[in-house]
């Protein structure tokens, strides 16, 4: 979970990080609120867009299994571990 959520979030920055290595090629402080105030909500924009658009993409090209889920179960008095079938 902590992996899905950590992805998201880079994907979201992500726009915010190019923007803020265009500044420092373009020889501005990328520590000003003054370059970043106008852009602000576009970088949001983008990188909502870049995770919405992950998230779509996952979910068309995921694995998907052709059954069901069996649980954990006993079977002559042994475990049998839970699998996809």
């Amino acid at each position: 979970m902590i992996r899905a959520v950590a992805d998201d979030l880079i994907l979201f920055f992500l726009p915010f990080v190019a923007f803020a290595l265009y500044l420092v090629l373009r020889q501005r402080s990328p520590f000003r609120w003054i370059h970043w105030s106008d852009h602000a909500l576009r970088l949001a924009v983008a990188g909502g867009l870049l995770v919405i658009a992950s998230l779509v993409v996952a979910g068309l090209f995921a694995e998907r299994h052709g059954q069901g889920f069996v649980p954990t179960h006993i079977e002559n008095g042994r475990v049998v571990p839970g699998q996809f079938r």
